[in-house]
């Protein structure tokens, strides 16, 4: 599958800031199961190319002059292919277990412990991808998709007591989940085609390292759907979690109020 992509995120201020930063995972993975066709960013200001620890490209976006707005625009075209299992065909450098370290936002609780247990095997024992796709849909019952009330701060704890979130919530409580269990598992941001969902085009979802009687590695599961990653899905950036795989995260300088806007456009071509 082809995938049109344009995504544009725009901050606007009420008063001139002096300095702002922002770390940008805004370049598709190169990754066996999808190759860019044709990729541009454009931002204002000084935009330096890197690798990070994980692997992902990016970009760090300095500005140094008075500015009350920042356009920051990508698109492009990337083409994919199925997954026949959501089974990842990547080859990391990474190994898994430095995926089974909570952070602040995956942090396991007792009740996150119990969620893993009621869809998990016992600890110690090897986990499947239907124990994981089991998990996904328990999530997906326990915490409704509800836009705005969340925010990036909310943690995987959080988040399942409210009973409410979005992609990013829901990737979160599944990582917590694994982790209380010892199961390597990774955030992921990316785009998804939207088709009929009614979610947003810009999605996050997860990795989870399984062993199949046939296969040993990383399979990607859509915790939001309850269901397997495909061909409509593009795969920006992993991490530990939201603050290390983040599209667009940094900080400024100056006074006055903040207003973001984001949009993610993807559509199949031909």
């Amino acid at each position: 599958m082809h995938l049109s992509i344009r995504h544009e995120t725009l901050y606007r201020y009420t008063q001139p800031q002096a300095y702002s930063i922002e770390q940008l995972h805004l370049t598709p993975r190169a990754e066996p199961q999808q190759q860019v066709l044709s990729w541009h960013i454009s931002t204002p200001g000084h935009c330096e190319a890197y690798v990070d620890a994980f692997g992902n490209a990016s970009h760090m976006l300095t500005l140094n002059a008075p500015h009350d707005v920042v356009r920051i625009v990508v698109e492009g075209i990337v083409a994919t292919v199925p997954l026949p299992g959501g089974r990842l065909r990547a080859h990391d450098n990474l190994p898994p277990l430095i995926f089974t370290v909570p952070t602040s936002l995956t942090r396991p609780t007792a009740l996150l412990a119990d969620v893993a247990a009621a869809s998990l095997p016992a600890l110690g024992n090897p986990v499947c991808t239907a124990n994981l796709l089991g998990l996904a849909a328990h999530i997906q019952g326990a915490v409704a998709y509800q836009t705005g009330a969340t925010n990036v701060a909310t943690t995987a704890a959080e988040a399942l007591l409210l009973g409410a979130g979005v992609c990013q919530d829901h990737a979160h409580v599944f990582l917590a989940c694994c982790h209380a269990h010892g199961v390597p598992a990774r955030y992921v941001s990316g785009y998804i085609d939207p088709g009929s969902t009614g979610h947003a085009a810009s999605h996050a979802w997860v990795d989870a390292w399984v062993e199949d009687p046939d296969f040993t590695g990383w399979v990607s599961i859509d915790v939001t759907h309850a269901r397997l990653m495909t061909d409509g899905y593009c795969r920006l950036a992993i991490g530990r979690d939201y603050e290390s795989a983040a599209p667009v995260r940094g900080m400024r300088r100056g006074g006055g109020d903040e207003v973001m806007r984001v949009e993610a456009k993807i559509v199949p071509v031909q």
